[in-house]
């Protein structure tokens, strides 16, 4: 007896991303939204790294952009945050997911605002606008960021002040993190808003160069032997500050090359 031969299976990349359900959803601001979905159990990363995610095209391949992952290496969930763009051809879909929907998940995570890309220092500085504050949502609720530096400073700075909230919950949350709590008190938030009234109004940038940061906080400005610097947001905010860091005499690391400060790039839309 004869066997017909069907077509051969289709061959699936083993870097190819998958499918992962969408467990929960909650919008800020008509700009801005966390979502949270399935961890697969293969699926390992550092603390502030980013990774591919997206949805599939019309013509069913996939549209994949860079998301830092907001939740902590330890989190058997992963949380993202992120902005909604109207003509976006990723976010402008992605913010209208809900429960029970799937997403795409790369497989290889990646990224230099870890841990590994700073050598040793006193004081760590989170430097963020927008949605920059996603990796840093990670790396504040990682017990090993207060175990390397005795203070951690966030800062995040956005047009409006509704669109801090996200920060504003990390932050209030911390002390019942289940491993984070003890570390709390290591922890400063810093928000800036430059379109609406706040307490403290204008750009980091600005910030930093008056010195208002530091007089705030009441710490010294930024010193090489003592201070270390993550900065994540728009591509200007990225080159001025890492430009102020430079004049204070810090220098850029890498997972290759520890140093003194890094930046990210990875952004949607």
């Amino acid at each position: 007896m004869t066997q017909t031969a069907g077509n051969p299976p289709k061959k699936v990349s083993p870097n190819a991303p998958t499918e992962q359900e969408v467990l929960s959803v909650h919008h800020y601001t008509d700009r801005l939204f966390k979502f949270r979905i399935e961890r697969p159990p293969t699926f390992r990363f550092r603390s502030g790294e980013f990774v591919m995610i997206g949805l599939p095209r019309e013509d069913g391949k996939p549209l994949l952009r860079a998301y830092s992952i907001a939740s902590p290496a330890w989190d058997e969930e992963l949380e993202f945050f992120s902005i909604k763009v109207p003509d976006g051809p990723l976010t402008s879909r992605l913010g209208d997911i809900k429960p029970g929907d799937k997403v795409l998940l790369g497989k290889k995570p990646t990224g230099t605002l870890v841990h590994d890309a700073l050598v040793p220092g006193k004081r760590l500085y989170m430097f963020s606008t927008g949605t920059g504050v996603a990796p840093f949502a990670s790396l504040m609720r990682d017990p090993e960021t207060y175990q390397k530096f005795d203070e951690v400073i966030l800062t995040q700075t956005c047009r409006e002040v509704a669109e801090l909230a996200y920060g504003e919950e990390l932050a209030a949350g911390l002390k019942d993190d289940p491993l984070c709590d003890e570390y709390a008190h290591q922890f400063r938030l810093y928000n800036s808003a430059t379109r609406e009234d706040y307490p403290r109004q204008g750009r980091i940038t600005d910030l930093i160069k008056s010195g208002k940061l530091f007089e705030d906080l009441g710490v010294p400005p930024l010193n090489p032997e003592t201070d270390r610097v993550m900065i994540c947001g728009s591509m200007a905010m990225l080159q001025d500050t890492k430009a102020l860091c430079e004049e204070a005499g810090l220098v850029e690391g890498s997972n290759a090359t520890p140093a003194q400060f890094v930046i990210e790039k990875a952004f949607a839309d």
